[in-house]
């Protein structure tokens, strides 16, 4: 919580301590300072957007603002630099001086990023060389350490790298994946050859009501080149107008809900580049789909190859469908699966320091109501991100690295968590000399821990099943729920936890529980805007990412399945048209409407059926390797393939059988004079 020297006004926004040489390291195009403006203590940098909220158009240099959460410490504004685009691994915060007192460069310490600029990046490997030369790992690795001989590297990655980067532990900067994205640009390549192929089709269905024009150009002198051109000009230009309504299409998308799906800023200033490249393709595109029908339209069978074209829109719908499909189960199972711990009936809170130091208070508040049954606190929410703290200890001669999460004695009572051996924590161990453990079986299992055995003096009371406090992208580490005693470190009596856990009654009013909760916080701090949750909001923040792709591809798959039916009906309306000659007959020869009929849908099933064999193989391997971004994931169930068939088989019968119903029901006599 922040506040203005001098102002009444408080606001919360994300805050970083980082050393001065980071407006170096990156490029802060700085609107007031210098690159040199973390160089003086007690400093921060804040964002231009963030100065004209708190200060209009007066200059922000110079400005104090107050750290509420710490002390009522006070920092000196001197610079602001331009807010970093929405999709940036710099984040748009308040940068305040790392004071000198932090112990960043300890070679243990797992709390900071360390970033570098170098002259060339091919001289990466000549730095990491450098650094094992001078650097003195004895301290940490024991007096006998060599690079050469142990396991112990170094890795120094590229900023475009990192955005990417998966395999490295406590990395909390912002990350994708490129496998996703790779499913979003197929995605995207599919949706365009299903419109291409469109066009194609469309444009051979035409050539019959345009032979007469073109042979009369011939006629007059037209070399068959020059009609080819023109007719390419008719493609690219289309392409193009189709280029101005999506432009227009996605200025309207960009103020509406779809917005939310994408991280980065849709404006079109920003994004000129992908503007400019995307006209590019639209010519090319135009190019490509009018290449057939202007120069090989005499060249095959024309059935047959807008058979072939739609079979392509088939596969296409059949694969999209299966991905968007799984995409939902794996959704829904990261949301309902069994956790490990009783998240129904549970309301979290965001705590700050003087909650921390009226907890005593809030609990008595929070029980005047009925409903609930108890409250416990913890520096964690559980399965709210991928990773927690790390603690590394010497247990019996050796090193062993966990995940730690601070919790308060009644913690595993209220969230449902059984101990399988030993005890659960008591409210005495809150006020012992030493704190006290309980680790999961995995932990267990991994470093042979044992009951009543110490870490650095901290007792192992018990062990329980291994609950997913992370989520479900990582398998479950080696982890446990710490009681602090009366120590942190070296805080004596101070209690810092981040979250409040309220457990409320069953059958209670779950609404009325958390407007009691949000009142009894605001009792004792009145101004802070604390966030007050179901558990179920919790999974859905930690699964946003996922939820936003899989709506986008949910999106993509009805915009590619509605288009591929588009291009269905223009196939089935040139066939009827074409053979009404023919169904003329059959009516005179006695057949019925639903003979007729049967016929038509017989023909499209054939195509279905082949197009689903070539498409089966093709989504299972796509999915597959989707879900191997997880964890614990959703089987790969086969009736999604069967679902995602008939889904395909319906649409495409009764656009058949609506258009063909017309044909079948018109009078033959005058089909045969027509013809």
């Amino acid at each position: 919580m922040w506040s203005v020297t001098g102002g009444k006004e408080n606001f919360q926004d994300p805050v970083t301590n980082a050393t001065s040489g980071i407006t170096r390291v990156f490029h802060f195009d700085m609107v007031e300072g210098d690159e040199t403006a973390l160089d003086q203590p007690e400093t921060a940098i804040i964002p231009e957007s963030m100065a004209r909220r708190l200060f209009g158009n007066e200059s922000a240099i110079g400005q104090r603002l107050i750290d509420t959460e710490s002390g009522n410490t006070i920092v000196r504004i001197s610079g602001v630099f331009k807010d970093f685009p929405r999709n940036s691994s710099m984040q748009n915060m308040i940068y305040r001086q790392l004071s000198p007192k932090e112990n960043y460069d300890a070679w243990g310490n797992q709390s900071y990023f360390f970033f570098f600029r170098l002259d060339d990046p091919a001289n990466i490997e000549d730095v990491k060389e450098n650094f094992k030369k001078n650097f003195d790992a004895s301290k940490q690795f024991g007096e006998n350490f060599d690079w050469e001989t142990s396991n112990v590297d170094i890795r120094l990655t590229p900023l475009p790298e990192l955005h990417f980067l998966t395999n490295v532990e406590y990395d909390s900067m912002p990350k994708a994946s490129r496998q996703t994205i790779r499913v979003l640009f197929a995605i995207a390549f599919v949706i365009l050859l299903i419109a291409g192929i469109n066009f194609t089709n469309f444009s051979t269905a035409l050539t019959p009501m345009r032979i007469k024009s073109i042979n009369t150009q011939k006629v007059l002198g037209s070399p068959d080149g020059v009609l080819r051109m023109s007719l390419l000009g008719e493609a690219v230009i289309v392409g193009l107008v189709a280029y101005l309504i999506a432009l227009g299409l996605l200025f309207l998308a960009g103020k509406t809900f779809v917005a939310s799906f994408v991280d980065a800023d849709m404006s079109f200033s920003v994004q000129s580049g992908i503007i400019g490249v995307t006209a590019l393709i639209a010519v090319l595109a135009g190019l490509l789909a009018g290449i057939y029908p202007a120069c090989y339209i005499t060249s095959f069978p024309p059935a047959l190859v807008r058979s072939v074209l739609v079979s392509i829109q088939f596969v296409a719908s059949f694969i999209l469908i299966i991905g968007s499909l799984f995409m939902y189960l794996q959704n829904r199972y990261m949301q309902n699966a069994p956790l490990g711990y009783d998240k129904d009936e549970v309301i979290v809170a965001s705590l700050n320091s003087k909650i921390n130091k009226n907890l005593d208070v809030l609990a008595s508040e929070v029980k005047t109501f009925s409903g609930i049954e108890d409250i416990a606190y913890a520096e964690q929410v559980l399965s709210s991100q991928d990773q927690y703290m790390g603690w590394g200890r010497d247990y019996k001669d050796r090193y062993i690295d966990f995940q730690c999460i601070p919790v308060s004695p009644s913690f595993l009572h209220v969230m449902g968590i059984e101990v399988t051996e030993g005890r659960d924590f008591r409210q005495e161990d809150d006020l012992k000399d030493q704190g006290c453990y309980i680790f999961n079986e995995k932990a267990r299992e991994s470093f042979g821990l044992e009951l009543g055995d110490k870490i650095n003096g901290d007792e192992i009371i018990g062990f329980m099943p291994n609950v997913k406090f992370a989520s479900f992208r990582n398998e479950v580490s080696p982890m446990t729920f710490f009681v602090w005693g009366k120590y942190r470190w070296d805080q004596e009596g101070v209690k810092s936890y981040n979250a409040a856990y309220v457990k409320v009654k069953a059958g209670s009013d779950l609404r009325a529980a958390m407007q009691h909760v949000k009142a009894s916080l605001g009792k004792i701090d009145p101004v802070y805007p604390f966030r007050v949750s179901f558990y179920d909001e919790i999974l859905q923040r930690t699964y946003e990412k996922e939820l936003k792709i899989s709506n986008l591809i949910t999106l993509f798959s009805v915009i590619a399945i509605f288009i591929s039916i588009v291009g269905v009906f223009g196939l089935v309306v040139f066939e009827s048209e074409y053979r009404r000659k023919e169904v003329a007959v059959r009516k005179v020869l006695g057949s019925s409407t639903s003979q007729i009929l049967v016929m038509f849908n017989r023909s499209y099933l054939v195509i279905l059926a082949i197009c689903f064999i070539v498409a089966v193989p093709v989504g299972f391997y796509g999915v597959y390797r989707w879900l191997e971004n997880f964890a614990y994931r959703t089987p790969i169930y086969w009736w999604v393939f069967l679902v995602a068939f008939v889904i395909v088989a319906v649409i495409t019968f009764i656009t058949v059988t609506y258009q063909n119903w017309h044909v079948a029901n018109s009078n033959p006599v005058k089909s045969l004079k027509a013809e």
